[in-house]
């Protein structure tokens, strides 16, 4: 008989929307796979209206509901460190609090887990919304194959972090979630990689994600730029890229930092996302699959 227990770990803090908090949970105890735990690590303290959305689903939910509070504002990397911790069952779910998940996404995941046990990681692509989510703007996606993966974590982040399904003890064994700032995710998939964890993508959306202007101001500035130099420099300390690769990284990543919020935008746009007949496409993906 199949395992189909896991956990879903989640982190958030004060600035977090409410309603986007609700809307993200529902989407969570809405599958078609259920999770056996959700771990939400409340990342300090919290406004009166993000108490009262969690104080509603642990009572709705209290046997699966788990809350990890900490004093103060720790960082994602901390905080999901902790929260992993915490998590009773070896395959856990990544998930953020403003995102919304389709019906069938844990189901197809742990399918991919349970078909291949040499699988450390499954993600998805996403598609991202900026007001209604049935508006789609535009599409992530990431390479599936395992070598693709291997390959592209050279310059780009492979995974979309909030589609992640992965096992615990491989993510332990890799050094756990760390303090990075803007980085925390990339930098551990990066550390599994080198330790030749397998992962793999699947080639449809199962996720839905919250985009604007807010989210191109957050990857820009002279700090991002700095950050990301500083995590360059860490790759090619873990020998994971060579000096060729982090010059390249540092003009062609670093350089988009430092642009103004619209044209990082139009950047992003162009570049690194997909627009054409967006509902239609994700509709079509998603049946195919």
């Amino acid at each position: 008989m199949k395992d189909n227990t896991f956990s879903v770990l989640i982190s958030i803090y004060y600035k977090e929307n409410p309603d986007f908090l609700k809307q993200s949970l529902n989407s969570v105890f809405e599958q078609t796979l259920r999770p056996s735990e959700v771990v939400l690590v409340k990342d300090g303290e919290l406004t009166n209206e993000l108490e009262e959305v969690i104080s509603q689903f642990s009572s709705r939910y209290p046997h699966i509901f788990r809350i990890i509070a900490l004093e103060k504002n720790v960082g994602l990397g901390e905080a999901l460190r902790i929260g992993l911790l915490h998590c009773t069952y070896e395959i856990v779910a990544r998930m953020d609090s403003d995102d919304v998940c389709l019906p069938l996404r844990f189901e197809k995941q742990m399918s991919v887990l349970q078909k291949d046990t040499s699988i450390d990681i499954t993600g998805s692509f996403i598609a991202e919304f900026e007001n209604r989510i049935d508006e789609i703007t535009s599409i992530r996606k990431v390479p599936c194959e395992f070598g693709d993966i291997a390959t592209k974590a050279r310059y780009r982040n492979p995974f979309n972090h909030q589609t992640v399904m992965f096992r615990k003890s491989a993510v332990i064994i890799a050094g756990n979630y760390k303090s990075f700032l803007w980085y925390e995710d990339y930098y551990l998939w990066v550390r599994m990689l080198i330790q030749n964890h397998k992962a793999v993508n699947i080639p449809e959306v199962l996720v839905y994600v919250r985009t604007g202007t807010s989210m191109f101001k957050r990857r820009g500035g002279f700090n991002v730029f700095i950050n990301e130099v500083r995590f360059q420099k860490e790759l090619l300390k873990l020998n994971f890229i060579s000096v060729l690769e982090l010059t390249y990284n540092i003009v062609t990543r670093g350089l988009v930092r430092l642009l103004p919020v619209s044209l990082r935008k139009l950047v992003y746009s162009l570049f690194l996302r997909e627009k054409r007949n967006l509902n239609d496409q994700v509709n079509a993906v998603n049946t195919n699959n």
